[in-house]
């Protein structure tokens, strides 16, 4: 009998131990852990109550459709966002209500830190560079509506044929261009197959360390966020712009209409979500 119940106890410690060795028992996920995945991007459309983001008031409602709007007890901060399969996510804030908008310092660093996503359960994780967690989504909630904003802005989002076709797979990079990296990026870069624009500046962009990038169009003044992933995955946002007229070169719409970024020797290829080249840059 009392090694019946030696056995018996050796069974239980047994199956503790490889409980643990598995993950079934112990801390919360990691984000990049086997149970911690990118998951589809379509995913990520809905409203979400914001948790475990630092500075961010209890409550807040993050809804993602084919914008992006933030919603506090002030109101609502409103921008756009982008993401991908293997696991991009950019987000770009510029505007809101008066109450919650004043400027670029009215976003929260949490947002503005955002540059992946991660399934974890039913929860959604934003993530750093890093692969640090900054905000956890959890699904469901709804902002207050307040007197002077339509209803509508808070309803939950429709996943709709813009939505899929932003959110879908791009094709893979051809294999005659090389993946751009990050640090492959990082300077000014002018239009190289095209003549130049015929207006007041010359068109360029410059993509800056901290993700932020600037340029023009040879006319308009440009700017957003951009991010770089893995085979060449390539993600940007804008601001509002003037709109003066001119033969002018839309780098910022290449930039936005980009899901492949890939070398050729010294030129910069941005290709489009199917494969199509949308134009060509060279470090200027």
């Amino acid at each position: 009998m009392r090694d019946r119940r030696r056995l018996t106890w050796l069974a239980v410690i047994l199956l503790l131990v490889a409980a643990c060795g598995t993950g079934t028992a112990g801390g919360p996920r990691q984000p990049g852990s086997p149970e911690s995945t990118p998951g589809d991007p379509v995913d990520l459309v809905g409203l979400w109550t914001v948790r475990e983001a630092a500075g961010e008031e209890p409550g807040a409602i993050l809804r993602l459709g084919e914008g992006l709007s933030l919603w506090r007890a002030c109101g609502h901060l409103d921008g756009s966002w982008r993401a991908t399969g293997d696991g991009l996510f950019i987000d770009f804030v510029v505007a809101g209500s008066g109450a919650c908008y004043h400027g670029p310092d009215s976003v929260p660093d949490w947002l503005r830190q955002a540059a992946g996503h991660r399934a974890d359960g039913p929860d959604r994780l934003l993530v750093d560079r890093d692969g640090r967690t900054v905000a956890r989504l959890v699904p469901g909630g709804r902002p207050k509506i307040h007197a002077d904003t339509a209803r509508s802005e808070g309803e939950p989002p429709v996943l709709t044929d813009v939505l899929r076709q932003m959110l879908a797979p791009a094709a893979a990079l051809p294999e005659a261009l090389r993946p751009a990296s990050s640090a492959d990026l990082v300077g000014r870069w002018v239009p190289g197959d095209r003549p130049e624009a015929r207006g007041p500046r010359p068109p360029q962009v410059t993509f800056a360390a901290d993700g932020d990038w600037t340029g023009s169009d040879g006319c308009n003044g440009q700017g957003g966020q951009w991010l770089a992933g893995p085979a060449g995955s390539f993600l940007a946002v804008a601001g509002p712009q003037t709109l003066i007229g001119c033969a002018n070169v839309d780098v910022g719409g290449w930039l936005t209409a980009a899901s492949r970024a890939g070398l050729r020797g010294d030129e910069l290829v941005l290709l489009d979500r199917s494969g199509r080249e949308l134009g060509r840059l060279r470090s200027g």
